[in-house]
């Protein structure tokens, strides 16, 4: 960056709540290189963020219940939804990462510190602050939801009119919609995707909200939530070859029609494997994301360890997709009758990734 870039762009404001003795100084300096830190005790964190600030950094010793708790009280409510929220982990370890998913966090950093890869996620998490306010939120929103119809368009309407469908045509979307979730909610996401009137246009969004969502939620890095973008943006393109008549039809499904519904996990991995250029975990969920723990799935039968874990993701956000979609033939269920009706699945779904999406459920109806 130029000192000409220095007075011009302001600095990210970044809030550290730290419970450590040494206020998490080593850290601080870290961040001091991309934005301004204000430094305070967790049980300092206020009620509401101040409308300048980027992001916040939470620095914590989450084996403390009382940290846990303040943690708990003030960053879980409504007026820190849509704020990144990076928590520093004391290691890698999987029990810290899934308690900090619970407490909130939209990413993870770990001890020992490496500087340059911080400021990497720093910077890729918390937007300048003359880059993004939240009058921006609509424009970005509406950028996201656009790109991503743009993928079902090429998916519905081109491939099966024999124009082939590049993995780039993907991967063009993924920024678009990563930001536009992130920077405005799901329920924002969930709600300009109900006007698209095409019901397999909304389903494949709405899987796509949910699934970024989630990987948003359970901190996932940047890289792992693009790989589930691209995949949750082609999980159903097997149905651009099964009849219009079928896909749209306002009304129950016969036995036949379900027969040839069946078909398209099959279709659309044929089509894509032929093509070749796409990553063998996206043609892993295009083939598989209607598999189910006990074996009882379809088209293959897979069952326990057989079904990788981005596949559970994306079957489990899927699944909750189709039951809060308003259908032809009933009503939409509410979003926790749908969570609800998941619970019930038991062994077919992977209950401590069920259990994990439960809070992100709750972004959707909020």
């Amino acid at each position: 960056m130029t000192s000409s870039d220095n007075q011009t762009s302001p600095k990210r404001r970044l809030l550290l709540a730290s419970d450590r003795g040494d206020q998490s100084s080593e850290l601080a300096d870290i961040l001091q290189s991309v934005g301004e830190v204000d430094t305070i005790a967790t049980s300092d964190i206020p009620d509401a963020p101040a409308s300048d600030l980027s992001g916040i950094v939470v620095d914590i010793n989450l084996r403390s219940p009382e940290s846990v708790q303040q943690v708990r009280n003030k960053l879980r409510g409504e007026a820190y939804r849509a704020m990144p929220r990076l928590f520093v982990l004391a290691d890698a370890l999987h029990h810290g990462t899934m308690q900090a998913w619970a407490l909130g966090a939209t990413d993870t950093i770990s001890r020992p510190f490496d500087a340059e890869g911080i400021l990497q996620r720093i910077r890729s998490a918390f937007p300048d602050s003359n880059e993004f306010d939240t009058s921006d939120r609509g424009k970005v929103l509406n950028s996201g939801v656009a790109a991503a119809h743009a993928v079902m368009v090429k998916i519905f309407e081109k491939l099966p009119a024999g124009v082939p469908l590049r993995f780039n045509d993907v991967v063009e979307a993924e920024n678009k919609v990563l930001k536009a979730i992130k920077h405005s909610s799901l329920r924002d996401w969930l709600t300009t995707v109900g006007c698209h009137h095409t019901d397999s246009y909304r389903h494949c969004l709405f899987v796509t909200g949910f699934a970024v969502a989630f990987a948003q939620h359970l901190g996932m890095r940047e890289d792992d939530q693009r790989r589930l973008t691209r995949a949750a943006l082609l999980h159903d393109v097997g149905k651009a070859f099964v009849p219009v008549a079928i896909l749209d039809k306002p009304a129950k499904l016969t036995d036949e029609e379900m027969r040839v519904i069946r078909m398209h996990p099959r279709l659309g991995y044929d089509a894509l494997a032929a093509q070749g250029g796409f990553p063998a975990e996206m043609l892993d969920v295009v083939l598989h994301h209607h598999e189910l723990l006990d074996g009882t799935g379809y088209p293959n039968g897979l069952r326990g360890n057989q079904i990788s874990d981005i596949v559970r993701l994306t079957t489990i956000v899927d699944i909750h997709a189709a039951l809060v979609e308003k259908r032809a033939y009933r009503l939409p269920f509410t979003h926790a009758k749908a969570f609800m009706i998941m619970e019930q699945m038991g062994g077919k779904l992977d209950q401590h990734l069920l259990k994990a999406f439960r809070p992100v459920v709750a972004m959707g109806s909020s």
